[in-house]
């Protein structure tokens, strides 16, 4: 009989993501409302993209962290 365990491993790999998209979810949001405070500075457009393109990437790492904490609970072992 075969029992459902968490693969810690798989765990460890999502919580990792989680902690990587933590940093970003305030990196982003930080960096944009700096950029968009500060309209006359050289580097606005360049900013400006880099923070849209951080934001972007907390939001799919979530997932991606999420999806993998869940296969790790709920994925059925060969």
């Amino acid at each position: 009989m075969e029992t459902d365990k968490t693969d810690k491993d798989i765990l460890a790999k999502g919580l990792k993501t989680m902690g990587v998209t933590l940093v970003l979810m305030f990196t982003g949001p930080t960096l944009l409302y700096i950029v968009l405070s500060n309209k006359d500075k050289p580097f606005h457009i360049p900013l400006l993209i880099i923070s849209i393109i951080i934001c972007g990437l907390a939001v799919y790492l979530g997932f991606k962290g999420i999806n993998t904490i869940l296969d790790s609970m709920f994925k059925k072992k060969p």
